[in-house]
């Protein structure tokens, strides 16, 4: 009996302590209910709609038909899988993915450390302020600008490159497939390096300074600190960024956009490279009404997406000792 009454009385100033510290932090507490309010309307209500996946879906049945259309199983899935596109797209997505990875995720990276080196503040700030502003240019801008800059008839850089005689007839860039991923990756590149450049920077600064002083005096030359000080000290940033980046390959990658990419910069002529499979359900969704099939392509790249990430983690976790979780 004394026992629980210990108990309760343990419990009792455990839930005053509680709602004190509640009550003080009222303010921020009031900001993540409004972060829980967002998820719970605009992440995990749509979920139900994955139910389309498996149903003869109709958008004239409205919401209700989500739950009371007839089911039709793996019927979707079975069509996409043996739709003679099927392995284009998918090559086509995974191969602009995995240039922005090769190609664009270590620009961040190398970006982050030159800045960190340079020794004149004022051209520092300048420097990083100008290499994130086009981050919040949108796509569509982006796309405005790269007609501008390669259109045949209008094109920046075919009347410089046939004013001084190095072509004959103008480049078509924007209409060639083979160009089309080149366009992407350089286009992704300029847009978010700064921006992604600002996690490094934050990692870099949480690195002792120490121990760069350290190195100084023992003789370590300025690459050197970079290779043994810096590059290790972001290490976990960096696999953290990279396991994300994995993951969201089907997505679209987190350096840059491959869906706004894809639809604003793809045409019918270099539809072979640059048909994707989110453009691709978004077409089929929209244009033909069947929100079905669109749900069931987005939920096997949801499935492959988090499969990557799992995977991309326990690989990260086995060879660095570095993880997300």
């Amino acid at each position: 009996m004394i026992h629980k009454n210990t108990q309760d009385a343990v419990l009792t100033n455990h839930s005053g302590r509680v709602w004190k510290r509640f009550k003080k932090q009222r303010t921020l507490q009031a900001f993540v209910l409004i972060g829980i309010i967002y998820l719970l309307i605009f992440a995990y209500t749509p979920m139900f709609g994955i139910l389309m996946a498996f149903k003869h879906y109709s958008i004239v049945t409205g919401i209700q038909g989500i739950f009371t259309s007839q089911w039709a199983g793996l019927q979707h899935f079975h069509e996409l899988v043996t739709d003679y596109r099927f392995g284009q797209i998918v090559r086509n997505t995974l191969v602009l993915s995995l240039l922005k990875v090769i190609f664009t995720f270590p620009l961040p990276i190398l970006f982050a450390i030159m800045l960190t080196e340079l020794r004149n503040m004022v051209f520092k700030r300048v420097a990083q302020t100008v290499s994130y502003l086009p981050h919040f240019i949108s796509w569509v801008v982006v796309a405005g600008l790269t007609y501008s800059f390669f259109s045949t008839e209008v094109g920046i850089v075919n009347r410089i490159l046939m004013g001084i005689g190095i072509i004959d007839a103008p480049l078509t860039i924007l209409t060639n497939p083979n160009s089309f991923w080149g366009l992407a990756v350089g286009s992704a590149a300029w847009k978010e390096m700064g921006w992604w450049a600002i996690i490094f920077l934050a990692a870099i600064s949480g690195i002792n300074p120490s121990l760069y002083e350290a190195a100084q005096i023992d003789g370590a030359g300025r690459l050197a600190r970079i290779r043994h000080i810096t590059l290790p000290g972001i290490m976990g940033t960096i696999v953290v960024v990279l396991i994300l980046t994995v993951g969201n390959i089907l997505g679209g990658g987190l350096v840059g956009s491959n869906f706004e990419q894809s639809f604003l910069l793809g045409n019918d002529i270099n539809n072979s490279t640059s048909e994707i499979v989110q453009t691709y359900a978004f077409k089929v969704g929209l244009s033909q009404g069947r929100f079905d099939y669109a749900a069931s392509i987005d939920l096997l790249q949801s499935i492959i997406s988090v499969t990557l990430v799992f995977l991309s983690n326990w690989i990260a976790k086995r060879v660095s000792g570095s993880s997300l979780f």
